[in-house]
């Protein structure tokens, strides 16, 4: 009889210890995604789940009424900077992304509470850092898996997207790119033991956001006398552009020819393209 016991107990046992190691995958699979936007980190995670022949909009998912954006526990997004929607700042931090679908729009809040699973049982207004309407939009294709993504990208700004089904929510906010570069020019460049990299960066920077260029030429030159002779060719040729937007297109072509030369040394095939279309135009102009 004890043996018959032990076999059963060892049995079970056995039975439980494979139950415990088996693996499948979950019905909406997790998804965490980190991505650069000009200076500022963002961060989000969600579940993911799929259309699976489903009306989706109005049906699984019902008009007018909070929807956890996704499945599963919250859908977070963490923001390394303040950023701002339609004008509207969201301070830096970590949110639950919630959203309300409408025929035609969608509201989506940014909720400070972050560790809900799904809806909060009780929704409390003091908790919503950020409430914005957007409106929808119709793809031409069936997105089958629920998706957010962080597109369109520039210094200064991103789209938060989300898609699924057919219908896509995108919401441009912007970052303080500008603010923080600028912060970081004017430390660095304050030691007067800067190096031509720093002064070069600082000039590439303004040539790229339509900064000063006055400033952005005098950091150049400085970046080229501090090489000592030895300048890369692309300082000259981000010295060509500054110029040329002041208006000096003589000098402009002078520094790009210095561009080009380096550049046939080196055998650069992409900065001995650009001085070649670039020269061609200004000396139409002259």
């Amino acid at each position: 009889m004890k043996k018959i016991i032990s076999l059963t107990v060892l049995l079970l046992f056995t039975l439980f210890t494979y139950a415990q190691e088996i693996k499948a995958p979950a019905a909406s699979l997790k998804a965490k995604v980190e991505q650069m936007v000009g200076l500022t980190d963002v961060e989000f995670e969600y579940s993911r789940p799929n259309k699976k022949g489903r009306v989706i909009f109005g049906d699984l998912v019902p008009y007018n009424k909070i929807w956890r954006t996704g499945a599963n526990e919250n859908t977070t997004f963490q923001f390394g900077d303040d950023v701002e929607f339609y004008g509207q700042n969201l301070p830096k931090g970590k949110y639950a992304l919630y959203t309300i679908p409408h025929k035609n729009k969608w509201d989506l809040i940014f909720y400070s509470d972050s560790e809900n699973w799904g809806v909060p049982k009780e929704w409390d207004e003091s908790k919503v850092a950020l409430k914005i309407t957007v409106p929808t939009k119709q793809l031409n294709d069936t997105v089958e898996t629920f998706t957010i993504g962080i597109n369109n990208l520039s210094d200064n700004s991103g789209h938060l997207q989300l898609m699924w089904d057919q219908t896509l929510i995108d919401a441009k906010f912007n970052v303080p790119t500008q603010k923080i570069a600028n912060s970081s020019i004017e430390g660095i460049l304050s030691n007067p033991n800067a190096d031509a990299n720093a002064y070069y960066a600082a000039a590439n920077y303004y040539l790229r956001s339509n900064g000063d260029m006055k400033k952005a030429l005098n950091w150049i030159n400085r970046a080229i006398d501090l090489k000592q002779g030895e300048s890369p060719y692309w300082y000259f040729w981000i010295k060509a552009q500054i110029q040329a937007k002041l208006g000096d297109i003589k000098g402009a072509i002078e520094s790009s020819e210095k561009s080009l030369e380096g550049a046939k040394i080196e055998s650069n095939e992409e900065y001995i393209k650009l001085n070649t279309n670039a020269l061609k135009g200004w000396k139409k102009v002259l």
